[in-house]
Formats: C-alpha cells, structure tokens, sequence
C-alpha cells in the first residue's frame, strides 16, 4: 500500500474538524440564534405593512434592537450568576440557554396570537422579549463556543455557527414569507390567520436549540489566569479591610468588580484614549446597512414587489450572496489584511446604498432588484467578515465573552436609534433622499477606520495581519 502523502494527510484533517462534535453543535446553536432576529425586524416590519401600519410606526418597532445594543449591561449576570434548581441540573450555560430558548418561543408564539389592529403596543412589547431573550442566548452561546473546546477547533465552530446562523435567516425571511402566503387564500390580501400560521411554525423551529441544549455537555470552567487571581486577591482584601460592612454588600461590591468592572479596565488599559476612537469606529461601521435594513422590507412592499419576489430574490439569493461575500471576505483579509478590507468594506456599503437611490426611481423591476441586492449582499459580506476579524483582535480571551458583548452591543446601539427615525424620514423627504443621505453617513466611517488603524499600531495591535497571526496577537496580548 502507497503511504500517504503528508499534505493531502492534513487537508483530510481539515476537513474532519468540521465533524467533530463541538462544531456540530455549534451549527444547531447557529440556527437557534438566527432564527429570531429577523422576526422582530424585517418579517414582521412587512406583516405590520401589509397590515397597513404607518411607516413610521414601523420603525419604531426597530427600537427592540436595542437589547441587541445593552447586551453588556447584563452579560456580567448571564456569565457568572447561577439559576437556581437549572444551574445543578444543566449547569451554568445550558440553564442560561434553556431559560432563554424558552423565552424565545414564548415571546414568539405570543406574537403569532396578537392583533396589530387590535393591540399594536402588545406587539411591540412581545418583540422586545424577543429581542431581550435573542440577545441573551447570543451571550450565552459566544461564552459556550470559547469554553467548549481548544483554539484549533474555534474556526470550525464559528464556520458551522454562521452556516446555522444564515439558514436560519432564510427560514425567518423566506420561509415564513412563504408560509404566509401559503396559508393566505390571496396572497394580495392581508390575512391576520396566515401570519399567525407563520409566526406559529416560527416558534416550534426554537425546538432546534431547546433540544440541542439538553442533549450537549456543559463545557468545562475557564482556568483563571495569574492576573485574574491578582484581581481576587484584591477583591480578599476589599472584604477584609470593610469588614464593617454588612457581608452580603461587600461580596456583591467585589463580584461586581471583577465581572462587571475588570473587563472594560482591561480594555482601556490595552487601548488607552486610543480607545475612544475605537468605540467610535464600533459604533458606526455598520451605520449604513443597519439603517438600510430597518427599512428595507417596508421599502419592497412600497415598491410593489410580492412576498415570492422578496422570499425568492432577498432571503435566499441575497443571504446566498451575503454568505458568498464573507468567504471573498476572509480570503481578502487574509491576503491584504483587516483594515485595508475594512475601508474597502465600508465604501462599499456606502456605495451601495445609492443602487437602492437608483432603484427607487425604477419602482417595480425584478432584474434591477436582483443586481441590487447582490452587490448590496456581496458588499455587505465582505465588510462584516473584516469586522469580525477586527472584533477579535481587540478582544482579550480572558474576558472574552463580556467584551465582545460589549462589543457587539456599541456596534449596533447608535445605527438601530438613529434607525427608528427612518420611517418619519422617509414621509418627508421620499426614499432617494433617504438613501443617499444613508450612503453619506458612512463616509466618516473611512476616516475613522484609518484613524482606527493607528490607534492600533500605537497600541501595539497591528491589525494589517493575516488570520493566523491575529490569533497569535490574541493568545499572546
């Protein structure tokens, strides 16, 4: 028998991490944490249209996002505080995921019960449990990937996070488009019962990650490292030197410390007043495309486009193509580095906002839809996979979870806000206006990015790397 050939021996290997069981679960937990996220924006942004709700009332709606955006006010509580009777039966991360997985199907088959004629603040108060149960389980899953397994195996699981993560994009948009239209008499016609088909069906698919938590092992505790047993000490001595405090106060003043406080320390003492302009950049890279979609569904049904034309060329196409442009993405960063492709992401986005200009002056035209939406995807795609990649490399492994919801949470505080005005926005002044006043605000994006890039030089945090070193910067900060 031939022996086998080294590098066609570590290709297989490549290939098998994908089945290995962590990465596995992580695909399952993908879908579980893509599947609410449009149910609260862009399907039931177009069920509350069809419902004929004012524009501006929908966009509104956009402001439950926000739990996305506060995230790290209660990340601290998700990461270190137990649930009573769940936390020794399931342990700490399956009894948080549990808990929220419940939420979410609750909050959702709420929502397939209520009315927007009848009760439209009951909605958007059910949207906001989703959003806040959502946002929770994004906390839990991010802590549950880092602790689950070894470095080598985090590509892979984040690989099959995001492959779940889209399919379940495409169930939430076109699937429960078409599930709506499906069980509608005429599809022209608003129908309270087939939305509720729809939402219904939506709720029971959370079976996926309730399952999928009961089924997995709870990962092993993160070691603390010497620098936080530095900061236990500290908090040993806080009690010792208050001890004429009543015990229950000083322990919450030194937990609070070291799960609330360390992490941010942590962050502006690696960055120092560089840090500001880091949070800057954080907070408005996305600005163009999350305000493009607040009021994107809303912009298709004024344009007259149906729910198979927006399920077809938009849900599935476009996440397709999204999908399509992270790869091209991640192979640019890894060629060029991550904030050469940054910029390039950013002006792209802002680009493409003024397609959406141009077709808004065409109304009703599939095939220039079709082009739109891929180079919109496409671009999209390419910016975010640049974005993570800067994400993680300002993120400290020992406090992983909490920064990167803190993160996560400033990237999209300031665009969902600004977003909620977009619909009044639009009754004044008409779409092309408002999409090219988009594309403008994320021209300052570019000079933060370059302003960013200094920042990290200075701090010694090159980010114009490849991948792998990167992850080396990380291990080793």
């Amino acid at each position: 028998m031939s022996p086998v050939d080294p590098k066609q021996e570590s290709w297989l290997n490549a290939i098998k991490v994908y089945t290995h069981p962590r990465a596995l679960t992580l695909l399952f937990f993908g879908f579980s944490s893509g599947l609410p996220l449009l149910l609260v924006f862009g399907t039931l942004s177009f069920w509350l249209r069809e419902a004929g709700v004012e524009r501006s009332l929908i966009t509104y709606f956009s402001w439950v996002g926000l739990a996305y955006g506060f995230k790290w006010l209660w990340a601290p509580l998700v990461d270190r505080l137990p649930l009573p009777l769940l936390s020794k039966t399931l342990g700490r991360r399956r009894s948080w995921l549990l808990l929220s997985q419940l939420g979410l199907a609750a909050g959702l088959a709420g929502l397939a019960f209520s009315d927007p004629h009848a009760n439209l603040r009951l909605m958007a108060i059910l949207a906001l449990v989703v959003a806040f149960c959502s946002a929770t389980q994004d906390i839990v899953i991010d802590a549950y990937r880092i602790e689950s397994a070894a470095e080598r195996l985090q590509a892979a699981m984040a690989a099959t996070y995001m492959a779940g993560y889209r399919l379940a994009m495409i169930v939430a948009g076109a699937g429960a488009l078409a599930l709506a239209a499906w069980a509608s008499t005429d599809s022209a016609v608003y129908n309270l019962q087939a939305w509720r088909v729809a939402y219904l069906v939506m709720a029971g698919l959370m079976l996926v990650g309730l399952i999928t938590t009961l089924i997995v092992n709870e990962p092993d505790s993160v070691e603390m490292d010497e620098e936080t047993r530095e900061q236990q000490a500290r908090i040993i001595g806080f009690s010792e030197r208050y001890a004429h405090l009543p015990d229950l106060l000083a322990r919450f003043i030194g937990w609070g410390y070291v799960a609330i406080l360390c992490p941010f320390i942590d962050f502006i003492r690696r960055y120092g007043s560089h840090a500001l302009i880091i949070l800057a950049l954080i907070g408005t890279y996305r600005i163009s495309d999350v305000m493009l979609g607040i009021i994107a569904n809303v912009f298709y049904v004024d344009m007259g486009f149906s729910k198979e034309e927006i399920a077809q060329i938009i849900k599935i196409y476009g996440v397709i193509m999204t999908i399509v442009g992270a790869g091209l993405g991640g192979i640019l960063v890894n060629r060029f580095g991550v904030m050469r492709i940054m910029f390039i992401g950013a002006l792209l986005v802002a680009l493409t906002n003024l397609l959406f200009a141009w077709l808004a002056t065409l109304g009703n035209n599939t095939a220039a839809l079709t082009l739109v939406i891929s180079l919109d995807n496409l671009s999209g795609g390419i910016a975010t996979a640049a974005f993570v990649a800067y994400l993680s490399s300002l993120t400290n492994i020992q406090y992983s979870a909490t920064q990167y919801a803190l993160f996560s949470s400033v990237m999209l505080l300031f665009p969902k806000f600004l977003g909620g005005f977009s619909g009044g926005f639009v009754d004044q002044y008409d779409y092309p206006v408002f999409f090219t006043g988009v594309a403008l605000l994320g021209l300052p994006v570019l000079i933060l990015v370059w302003l960013a890039a200094g920042a990290n030089r200075a701090a010694g945090n090159d980010t114009d790397t490849t991948t792998h070193q990167l992850q080396t910067k990380r291990t080793t900060n």
